[in-house]
């Protein structure tokens, strides 16, 4: 199935009109990038949402559209045998990849204009701790459509698919940041960090 999905990726690639960004790690399966997103720059068509910073995100405001590269993701998990690792690794793994997509937005032509980044997906649980919030999918319909296409993915994710846990897919939800968090949360916490190390630096070769 595997293999069927990565003969299958990059036609999904070109219609969907994703890019390829930056660089955090290194995995089995390398393409372009080993940035475990792709972007797309898209207008947001869902209901009005309010973020925990003030952030409104209106109908038509300009987003960056952040897709996990499934197969790439998989490959990565392919050995690891508990569905509570997998989970913790999946989380590494992007967490790893947010200052590339923090860098990517920042650099954008139209930077001024556009309001955070969305994705959709059925594993929002541990969004939090990346700074996303979950936020519901109000249209019945595209909500539906959704939870179909990410079917064959969320089984193959399972370490043991048995038909009850197959059966029990999540409903997937939208997962947002605004601008203002991811900066704050992947750029200039990281920069202010690694300055503070460096002053201690000093400050321990001046005193000995």
């Amino acid at each position: 199935m595997i293999k069927l999905w990565l003969l299958f990726d990059p036609l999904y690639y070109r219609l969907t009109r994703l890019t390829y960004i930056g660089h955090s790690r290194l995995g089995k399966y390398s393409n372009r990038s080993n940035n475990i997103f792709r972007v797309r720059l898209t207008r947001f068509k869902g209901s009005e949402l309010r973020l925990s910073d003030g952030t409104v995100i209106k109908k038509n405001d300009l987003m960056i559209k952040i897709h996990l590269h499934n197969v790439r993701l998989l490959r990565e998990l392919e050995d690891v045998k508990s569905d509570i690792r997998k989970a913790f690794v999946t989380v590494q793994i992007v967490k790893e990849s947010m200052p590339g997509v923090g860098t990517y937005l920042l650099s954008h032509k139209r930077n001024s204009e556009i309001k955070g980044i969305i994705g959709i997906t059925t594993l929002s649980k541990g969004v939090k701790r990346l700074g996303f919030e979950s936020k519901e999918i109000k249209n019945p319909v595209y909500k539906w459509l959704k939870k179909i296409t990410f079917y064959p993915i969320y089984v193959l994710s399972l370490t043991q698919p048995w038909i009850k846990q197959c059966i029990k897919q999540p409903d997937p939800k939208y997962i947002v940041m605004s601008k203002e968090q991811l900066y704050s949360t992947y750029i200039y916490k990281p920069i202010e960090t690694a300055l503070q190390k460096e002053k201690s630096k000093i400050i321990d070769r001046s005193s000995s």
